[in-house]
């Protein structure tokens, strides 16, 4: 049986129950993949490691603005004047 099949059999069983229909197939892997993904890192934080990434992006917006010194500034951009 394919997934496809699976979760029409699965659709079919839940309106016939009245239950919440199940999500499709897919519709979450990115999110899930997303999470798996800042879970590692912040297990690397807690054990000592360098933080990576979005979370430590997200330390650096935070705690850069108190600091200063974390704070990267951005590149500033040069307009060509005719």
């Amino acid at each position: 049986m394919s997934v496809t099949e699976q979760y029409l059999l699965d659709l079919h069983r839940a309106r016939r129950h009245g239950e919440p229909l199940p999500p499709a197939p897919g519709a979450h892997d990115w999110q899930v993949v997303r999470e798996l993904r800042d879970e590692r890192r912040f297990r690397a934080v807690l054990e000592g490691r360098p933080a990576r990434g979005r979370l430590r992006r997200g330390l650096r917006r935070r705690l850069g603005r108190r600091l200063g010194r974390w704070a990267h500034p951005r590149p500033r951009t040069t307009r060509a004047t005719c």
